[in-house]
C-alpha cells in the first residue's frame, strides 16, 4: 500500500461503510465456524488496527503486518500484541493460533500461495481462517494500483488454493452483492477518467454511509446461510483438519 493510503485507511476505517461491512462480516463468520470460546486469533496484515482492535473482544489477538508505519497506527489504538513481519515467512511457530483472519490481504503478496500456506501452518489443527480478497481481474484499475495488489481472483481460483494449502473449506462467497452494479460504475468511471491512481472511497453523507451500511449487515446474514453468485469481493472460511 502506498505510504500517504494509511492515514486515510486509518481516517476511513472506523465508520465507512465497506470497511465496517467487512469487518463485521468477518467476525460473524468467525463467530459462526470458530470453536473455541477464547481462542488465539493472529491478523494477517493488520494494517491500522480497526479489526484488531474488535478481535482483542473475542480472545487473545496478535497483530502482523510488513511495515512498522501500519504498525505505528495500530499503536495509536493502544494495541501492543504486534509483529513486525511478511505473510510469506510468518514469524510464529507451527500449530501456534486457533483462527487467522487475512482480509484483503494475499493480493498483495507476490506469492500468495505461500502466504496462505505460511497461514495454514501457523494454525492448530482444527484452526480456522476467515479471509477476503479483491474479485475479477476485469474490475482492475487505479484504486488497485493504489493500493499495490498483484492481482484479483475468482471465486473457484481461491477456493483451489486453499484447497491446495491443505485446507478444508467450509464457506466460500462473493460479498458485495447487492452494490456490486454501485462498485462496477465507479470503477468504469475511474477507468475512463485515466485519473491518478489513489484508492477510490466515494465521500457519502452520514444518512447514506448507515444505508450502504444496511444493506452490507444483510448481505452477511445472507452469506452465513447461503453463498452468493457474484460480487466484487471474494470471502471464505477455510479449516486446517483436526486430525
Amino acid at each position: 500500500m502506498q505510504t500517504e493510503e494509511y492515514a486515510r485507511l486509518y481516517e476511513h476505517e472506523d465508520r465507512y461503510w465497506w470497511f465496517v461491512g467487512r469487518r463485521r462480516l468477518a467476525l460473524r463468520l468467525l463467530g459462526r465456524f470458530s470453536q473455541v470460546e477464547t481462542p488465539k486469533i493472529l491478523d494477517v496484515g493488520c494494517g491500522t488496527g480497526a479489526v484488531l482492535d474488535q478481535l482483542r473482544t473475542l480472545g487473545i489477538a496478535v497483530g502482523l503486518d510488513r511495515f512498522q508505519l501500519a504498525l505505528d497506527f495500530c499503536a495509536k489504538r493502544g494495541i501492543e500484541d504486534l509483529s513486525l513481519g511478511d505473510g510469506e515467512a510468518l514469524p510464529f511457530q507451527t500449530d501456534v493460533f486457533d483462527a487467522a483472519i487475512a482480509l484483503d490481504i494475499f493480493e498483495h503478496v507476490e506469492g500468495d500461495f505461500a502466504a496462505v500456506s505460511e497461514t495454514f501452518r501457523s494454525l492448530k489443527p482444527g484452526g480456522l481462517l476467515v479471509l477476503s480478497v479483491p474479485a475479477y481481474r476485469w474490475l482492475w484499475g487505479p484504486h488497485d494500483i493504489a493500493l499495490m495488489h498483484k492481482r484479483r481472483y475468482t471465486l473457484r481460483q481461491m477456493k483451489s488454493m486453499l484447497e491446495r494449502a491443505g485446507f478444508d473449506v467450509e464457506k466460500c462467497s462473493y460479498s458485495v452483492f447487492f452494490l456490486f452494479p454501485l462498485v462496477v460504475l465507479v470503477r468504469l468511471l475511474d477507468k475512463l477518467r485515466r485519473r491518478p491512481a489513489q484508492v477510490s472511497l466515494p465521500n457519502v453523507p452520514n444518512w447514506l454511509n448507515s444505508f450502504l451500511l444496511w444493506v452490507q449487515d444483510l448481505e452477511a446474514s445472507i452469506i452465513l446461510h447461503l453463498s452468493l453468485p457474484w460480487g466484487s469481493s471474494v470471502v471464505a472460511v477455510a479449516r486446517k483438519p483436526a486430525g
